[in-house]
């Protein structure tokens, strides 16, 4: 499955789990609102009750006032009591400022008789009374509550979604340019070494060191070509020295490096061997070497370290440079992110994604301290094993 299809089906997924959350709440909203609506019906009728007890009771004149605590205590549900013409005869929780307005209890009776439908109380004296409700600012509020709650979900991850596509597409925009950036740098070198060549050849000078020295650079244009040209792909592993690996890359950096660096090398005494692409690891090697002695100002010592585990081998490279902080440790790996004044921030990004992506290792700082130095740690697995 391709990139592309990946993320078709991650919209899908986005889309179905917002419609799912959406339907889910409106279902268990809907209970709710019942449950909830069934307590308001009950809580009538219990109004209905006290009326009719206190017209038993003969509370000529004051029984229809709802003097009753049971009557007193609903402070949500509209409520109306009518007698049998159809006259008001009290009301309750409706907006006293509407009352006064002339038809307006009239109207709120009719859409009382929509909503739901009247008790009917009968009194001692054969004649009727209606109490006729509505549900409460509450109870409606919950109703369109999962509605609301749906748009905002999918509003969040419509959102979420542009965002993410923004940082993607500026992720993906700073590694075009640091590529590109980086190949130039790359090829920088060699480059001009070979017009430096080319003049010596046209002075005459055409001694076999020269000639040496000129297909050392060729070779160095080929090598940074096959690195590029597996960036894109996965490439295959064998099983390879990494003492030879670190050799050649420290060899190379030796003789483009001040000569106040020293460098260390640090082996078992047995060979170690594991499934290592040469020319991209060799990369590995010379990114963090570069780094180290970006850090160090030109001046320090760099140490290579091989540790031979049953499960795994460890690589740290250690410089005597001026450190990370802390906060920083996982930062130096995005792409873009950089100190230099001229960096472009693509070296270590590379180097992540050439050891974990490539390799299946790890890549991290193991610790750093300010001014003292910094430890990259670099695990790779043993064929067959899992990493330790």
């Amino acid at each position: 499955m391709n990139i592309y299809e990946q993320k078709q089906r991650w919209k899908v997924f986005l889309f179905a789990g917002a419609i799912l959350i959406g339907v889910g709440s409106l279902v268990y909203t809907n209970r709710l609102v019942k449950s909830l609506s069934s307590q308001e019906r009950k809580k009538i009728e219990l109004w209905a009750e006290a009326v009719r007890i206190l017209d038993k009771a003969d509370f000529s004149g004051n029984g229809l006032n709802f003097p009753l605590s049971v009557i007193e205590n609903n402070t949500t549900v509209p409520v109306i009591l009518t007698d049998s013409a159809g006259d008001i005869i009290t009301y309750r929780n409706i907006d006293s400022t509407k009352v006064k307005r002339e038809g307006y209890m009239d109207h709120l009776v009719e859409i009382m008789k929509e909503e739901h439908d009247s008790i009917v109380i009968n009194l001692m004296n054969g004649d009727r009374n209606f109490i006729y409700y509505r549900d409460s600012y509450l109870l409606n509020r919950l109703f369109y509550f999962p509605y609301i709650q749906l748009g905002v979900i999918m509003l969040f991850i419509l959102v979420s979604y542009f965002a993410f596509s923004s940082s993607r597409k500026a992720e993906q925009n700073k590694v075009w340019v640091g590529l590109s950036k980086e190949t130039a740098h790359q090829l920088g070198t060699p480059t001009s070494s070979l017009f430096a060549w080319v003049e010596l050849l046209k002075s005459g000078n055409r001694s076999m060191e020269t000639i040496a020295e000129l297909e050392k650079d060729v070779k160095r244009l080929e090598k940074i070509t096959e690195r590029f040209s597996k960036i894109g792909s996965r490439p295959s592993l064998t099983e390879i020295s990494v003492e030879r690996v670190l050799t050649n890359s420290l060899n190379y950096l030796k003789t483009r490096s001040s000569g106040k660096i020293a460098f260390n090398l640090e082996l078992p005494d047995h060979e170690v061997r594991v499934p290592l692409n040469e020319s991209l690891f060799e990369w590995v090697i010379e990114n963090v070497c570069k780094n180290a002695i970006d850090a160090m100002n030109g001046s320090g010592r760099i140490t290579l370290t091989v540790n031979d585990l049953p499960r795994a081998v460890h690589i740290d490279i250690a410089d005597t440079g001026k450190g990370i902080p802390k906060s920083k440790f996982n930062t130096i790996f995005k792409p873009g992110y950089t100190t230099k004044k001229r960096g472009w921030g693509l070296g270590l990004s590379l180097t992540k994604r050439i050891v974990e992506y490539y390799h299946d290792g790890k890549i991290f700082v193991l610790n750093s301290e300010l001014n003292l130095g910094t430890t990259f740690r670099i695990v790779l697995r043993k064929r067959g094993r899992s990493s330790s």
